[in-house]
């Protein structure tokens, strides 16, 4: 499908450049993940902990104040992937960070 092609976009009932029903598409496939405060997090921020997390299977609890480097977004609104030195495959509540 080139630029040029209208294409229908059922949701609104009209007829919309194949460019800009493909750049709609997108923006409503994109995840918001905010953290504590309300700030949008993206793939490679660094945050603050706001509170003591126990993390299961570990046998360690993450400090508040700990800062976590390098996050990565999943598809979930309320959840990061995140690394720290002892424990894989870390996933952290958005509610419990704040963005650095």
């Amino acid at each position: 499908m080139s630029d040029d092609d209208y294409v229908y976009d059922e949701e609104t009932g009209e007829w919309l450049p194949a460019s800009e029903l493909r750049a709609r598409q997108a923006m409503a496939d994109m995840v918001e993940v905010r953290d504590s405060v309300g700030n949008l997090l993206a793939d490679g921020d660094q945050v603050t902990l706001i509170k003591d997390l126990e993390v299961k299977g570990a046998g360690q609890t993450l400090k508040r104040g700990t800062l976590i480097k390098s996050i990565r977004l999943t598809g979930d609104p309320q959840e990061i992937d995140c690394r720290y030195e002892g424990i894989k495959g870390l996933v952290l509540r958005a509610e419990f960070v704040r963005k650095r």
